[in-house]
Order: structure tokens, then C-alpha cells, then sequence
């Protein structure tokens, strides 16, 4: 049998390709190097610094609702920012995915009217720009509430005013409680993956979520008692235009969570609607066969199907989320941007501050884009 015949390098369609990638990155490297010495020369004309020492220098931004002193260094007060758009991702997140995929399921129901009512909410909320929605829900629905000075405390267990809204909390008089409560929810999730296993390996019922929580809680009820009842539930109390006690939050962060998860919703719930038409009928006619629910039917056979294609455009969806909540200094909380632009306007190098909150964004999308393609994956496999 006669040897192949390599074809001469020029064309070799591997040695082209190899080719056209080092041109690729050279140009993208030369491209960056003609930036930086225009802006490093630029800076040097105007006689700013390129280093970041001014990051241990006074902030002399005002943060509301927080203790932390002007004259705290310019990393507190990012960090602080970084802190407040964490809390608005951990609080949102989870509710506009209710709300998307409860509402993409509506959108296909055969009532009539929570057909209709699902539509609505999709073609309103989609088209209208976040920082309209941003506002509206400041202006329409959190500055209507009880002022500081006299909020509304309904059944005596929260403070609601247009300043801050305030819920009981747990509050701890020994630390170590918590840690305990927190290996005990690490120890679940290996239970869950046990019992996952199980059920692959043998058929038997998992009971995953029995399994897992019936962990947690008796860790929780033995160490409760074990530390002679460590938690009390504190309630808010109000003291003039003051709270003590429970859990606040400005009504700006209400007002942007609320706007955001709703608005952001609107489009998860047509990627959840696309997904489940992309289900082929034949699913929904076995399910039919063996006699399932309509519930029993989503939940078993046509949303883990349907959520394997949801899943990727979803995960941008999370990142938009992340990303508008910079529109927050609209109503004036402190997220990230906010105390940056106030941190240039007070004299500080903005080329500095603005690399550093496009890393903060980025840290933000890289975790979030690792943990759910992390559970993008195992659903893969559970799914196949």
C-alpha cells in the first residue's frame, strides 16, 4: 500500500491553522501593547500615577445605612460595594429562577387566564428598559411606604418604612453554633450524593431530600441543646427613624432586588418556555400513559429534560443580572460602581478604579458561570 503524501506546508490545512492562530494572538498582543503605552504615555503627560497606593488613602465616601468612617481606606469601601452587590446576587438569584421558570410553565398552561396573565408579565416586563423598572419599584412602590420616623410594624415582628424594611433574625451568643450548623449542611451533601448513588446503583427510592435535611436538622437540634440554646430569634425594634435588632435592609436594595429578579424573570421564563416546546411530544404522551399528574409529569419527566437546554442561556441570564445591578446608584445604594464613581469623583485615579471593578465584575461571572456549569454538568449526566 502506498504512504500517504503529506502536502506541502503552505497547504497543510494543520500548519494553516497553527499559523493563523499565533498571527491571532501576536495581533491581539500587539493591540493591547499599543493601548497600554498610549495610556501609561497619556498618563505620564497629565502627570497621574499608574500605581495603586492611593487604594490605602482616605475614601471620603458616604455609605448609608453603614458604620464605616470617611476616613477609611479606599479598599474598605470597594470591598464594602463588593459586599452589597453580593448580597443583591445571593438575594435575586434564587427568586427570579422561581419566578422564570414558574412563569415559562404558566406560559403554557391550558387556562386561559394564567396563559394570558403569564404573557402579560412576559411582554411587559422583557420590553422595558431595567433602569425603568429600577425606578418604578423605587419610586411606585418602596418611597409609598410609612416614613422613618413613624414606620408601619405589622404583627410586631417587622419595621417597614421608605428608608429600610427590617425582619427578625437569628442571633447567636456563641459562634461556634453556626460552624457546627454549616459542617452539618456540608455532611448533607455528602448524604445526597450517598443516597444518589444508591438509587442509581440498586433502584431503591433515594428520599435524597429527607435524607439530607433529616441531617442538618438533627446535628442542628442536638447542638442546640448541647450548647445550652446558643439562638434566639431577634426582632426589629423601632427607635425613632432607628432600628435595632432583626435584619435590615435600605429600600434601595428592595427596590433594585425587586426590579431585577422580576424583569430578569421575564426572560428566564421564555428560555424555560422554549425549552420545554423543545421536549419532544412523545414524553408528555408516556408520562400520559403510565398515568402521571400534570405535576408529576413536569416534575419527572418534562422540566429535568427541558432543563438541560435552559440551563446554558440561562447562566446569562444570571450574569445580565449581576451586571445591572450597577444601575442600582440610580436610587443611590452603595453596590460596587456606585462607590467607585464616587471614589474618582473624589480625586482618585479612575484608570485604576475602573480596572479594578471590571475585575470585580469578572470575579463575579467566573464563579458564577463555575458553579452552574458545575451543576450544568452533573445534570448532563443524570439526564443522559
Amino acid at each position: 500500500m502506498d504512504r500517504a503524501v503529506r502536502p506541502p506546508l503552505w497547504r497543510d490545512i494543520r500548519v494553516l491553522g497553527l499559523a493563523a492562530q499565533i498571527f491571532a494572538v501576536g495581533a491581539v498582543v500587539f493591540i493591547l501593547y499599543i493601548l497600554w503605552f498610549n495610556l501609561t504615555n497619556n498618563m505620564a503627560r497629565q502627570g497621574i500615577t499608574t500605581s495603586f497606593d492611593f487604594l490605602n488613602n482616605p475614601g471620603g465616601v458616604n455609605v448609608a445605612d453603614n458604620p464605616i468612617s470617611r476616613n477609611a481606606s479606599a479598599t474598605r469601601f470597594i470591598l464594602v460595594g463588593i459586599k452589597n452587590t453580593f448580597a443583591l446576587a445571593v438575594a435575586g438569584i434564587p427568586i427570579l429562577t422561581i419566578v422564570g421558570v414558574l412563569v415559562g410553565v404558566a406560559r403554557l398552561s391550558t387556562n386561559w387566564l394564567v396563559n394570558r396573565f403569564a404573557a402579560f408579565y412576559v411582554e411587559s416586563l422583557r420590553n422595558i428598559p431595567p433602569l425603568l423598572v429600577i425606578l418604578i419599584a423605587f419610586f411606585a412602590v418602596i418611597l409609598p411606604l410609612p416614613p422613618a420616623r413613624d414606620p408601619a410594624t405589622p404583627f410586631g415582628a417587622f419595621v417597614i418604612s421608605n428608608l429600610r424594611i427590617s425582619v427578625p433574625w437569628l442571633e447567636s451568643s456563641e459562634p461556634s453554633y453556626f460552624w457546627i450548623v454549616l459542617g452539618a449542611v456540608v455532611l448533607a451533601v455528602g448524604v445526597w450524593i450517598w443516597r444518589t448513588r444508591v438509587n442509581e446503583r440498586t433502584g431503591q427510592r433515594h428520599h435524597r431530600v429527607l435524607w439530607s435535611v433529616g441531617v442538618v436538622a438533627v446535628i442542628a437540634i442536638i447542638a442546640y441543646f448541647l450548647l445550652s440554646r446558643p439562638v434566639t430569634i431577634s426582632l426589629p425594634v423601632a427607635d425613632g427613624s432607628s432600628v435595632s435588632g432583626g435584619l435590615s435592609g435600605l429600600g434601595g436594595f428592595f427596590a433594585v432586588m425587586l426590579a431585577l429578579s422580576l424583569y430578569t424573570a421575564s426572560h428566564v421564563a421564555e428560555i424555560v418556555r422554549g425549552s420545554i416546546q423543545a421536549v419532544p411530544k412523545g414524553q408528555s404522551e408516556a408520562a400520559n400513559a403510565l398515568a402521571l399528574s400534570g405535576f408529576q409529569r413536569l416534575r419527572h419527566v418534562i422540566l429535568p429534560q427541558a432543563m438541560r437546554s435552559a440551563l446554558p442561556p440561562i447562566i446569562n441570564q444570571y450574569l445580565n443580572y449581576v451586571k445591572n445591578t450597577s444601575l442600582a446608584i440610580a436610587v443611590g445604594f452603595a453596590e460596587v460602581t456606585s462607590i467607585v464613581f464616587q471614589l474618582i469623583g473624589n480625586g482618585n485615579p479612575a484608570t485604576q478604579l475602573i480596572l479594578i471593578l471590571m475585575g470585580a465584575y469578572l470575579l463575579f461571572s467566573l464563579t458564577i458561570s463555575l458553579l452552574i456549569n458545575i451543576l450544568n454538568r452533573r445534570l448532563q449526566l443524570v439526564t443522559r
